[in-house]
C-alpha cells in the first residue's frame, strides 16, 4: 500500500456521481467531486464506461447508460451504504458523549469538510498511509480546501506496530475521552492478523464506551460461492494492486472483537442493507435500482 489508493480515488468518484445525479440519494457527499481533477474524474467515467462489456456482457444501451449501469451496480453501494450507516452512528455516538473521531484508512473521506453542525466540539483524527495522506494533502491544496482546526493527520501504517505510537503522540489526541472509530474499506486489505492486532491497538488506548464501526468481507469472499460481483470487484482490487487478504463469517468477528473487548452492537447484512439504506432511493428511482454489495456486511461494536 505504498501507492497512493487507487481505490480510494474509485469510491471518490462513485461518490460524486451519485451526489451530482441524484436527487434522492443513499448518501450525499457534497465535496467528493472537488478532490478528484476535471481529467480523472473523466477517465475514470471513459474507463468504467468502456468495461462495460467486463461488468455485464449482455448490457445494449447508451455510453450514459453504461456508465451509469457499472456506477450504481459496481461501483456505488459499498461506499455509499457503508458511509451512510457510520454517519448515522457517529451522530448517535456524539449525542451521548463521543469526543473524539478516528477515521481510520481516511482516504478521499470528505467528513472532515462537511462537518455538520453536531460535530462541531469533535476532535477529528484522519489515519492513513503516508503516501495516501500526502495525496489528499495536494488535492485539498489544488482544490482550494483546507481542513477546520479541529482536525488532525496521522501518518499510519496499519501492517506497521508504530502506527498507535503516531496517534499517541499526537497532541490533540486524548486517550481518556470515549472516541469514535470507522475502518471503512479497510478490513478486505489485511491480512487476519493485522486485523486481529488492530483490534488490540485500538482496545489499548480507547475508554470503555468508545465505539468502532467497519464493513468487512465474509467467508465466501474469494471463494467458488462469491457472487459475479464480488469476483469482479475481486479482480478490480487486485489489479490495482490492492489485493483482498481475509474474509470473516459472523461469528469469526463476534470472536475477534470479544476477545479484545468488544461487543457486537449492530450487525447488518446485505438484504437488511438494502432494506434500511437503499429502499427510499429506490423507490424513487425504479429504473436505477441500487443493492447492497454482496457477501460485505456491516458492524458496529463497542467497548466494554
Amino acid at each position: 500500500m505504498e501507492q497512493t489508493s487507487m481505490t480510494a480515488r474509485i469510491s471518490a468518484f462513485a461518490r460524486a456521481y451519485h451526489s451530482e445525479n441524484n436527487t434522492v440519494k443513499i448518501f450525499d457527499d457534497s465535496v467528493a467531486r472537488r478532490l478528484l481533477t476535471d481529467a480523472e474524474y473523466e477517465q475514470i467515467s471513459r474507463n468504467m464506461t468502456d468495461g462495460i462489456a467486463f461488468f455485464n456482457p449482455s448490457f445494449v444501451g447508451s455510453g450514459a447508460d453504461a456508465l451509469r449501469w457499472v456506477v450504481d451496480h459496481q461501483l456505488s453501494p459499498s461506499p455509499l451504504g457503508r458511509a451512510a450507516f457510520a454517519e448515522r452512528a457517529l451522530e448517535n455516538a456524539v449525542c451521548i458523549g463521543a469526543a473524539q473521531y478516528l477515521i481510520l484508512g481516511a482516504g478521499c473521506d470528505t467528513f472532515a469538510l462537511r462537518q455538520p453542525q453536531w460535530a462541531d466540539k469533535l476532535q477529528i483524527f484522519e489515519l492513513d498511509h503516508p503516501a495516501t495522506a500526502s495525496d489528499k494533502r495536494l488535492r485539498l491544496q489544488r482544490a482550494g480546501l483546507a481542513f477546520p482546526a479541529n482536525v488532525h493527520t496521522v501518518e499510519a501504517d496499519f501492517t506497521s506496530a508504530h502506527w498507535l505510537t503516531a496517534l499517541t503522540q499526537t497532541s490533540a489526541f486524548d486517550s481518556s475521552r470515549i472516541s469514535f472509530c470507522s475502518a471503512l474499506g479497510l478490513t478486505y486489505y489485511l491480512a487476519a492478523h493485522t486485523f486481529d492486532a488492530l483490534l488490540c491497538a485500538l482496545s489499548s488506548v480507547l475508554p470503555i464506551g468508545s465505539a468502532l464501526v467497519f464493513d468487512y468481507p465474509d467467508e465466501s469472499t474469494g471463494t467458488e460461492q462469491s457472487g459475479e460481483r464480488a469476483r469482479k470487484q475481486s479482480m478490480l482490487a487486485k489489479a490495482a494492486n490492492e489485493q483482498m487478504l481475509a474474509g470473516y463469517s459472523c461469528r469469526d468477528i463476534e470472536q475477534l472483537l470479544a476477545a479484545h473487548g468488544f461487543l457486537v452492537y449492530e450487525h447488518l447484512t446485505p438484504p437488511e442493507i438494502t432494506s434500511q439504506y437503499f429502499s427510499v432511493y429506490n423507490q424513487a428511482n425504479p429504473a436505477h435500482p441500487m443493492t447492497a454489495f454482496d457477501h460485505v456486511n456491516y458492524c458496529l461494536a463497542v467497548k466494554q
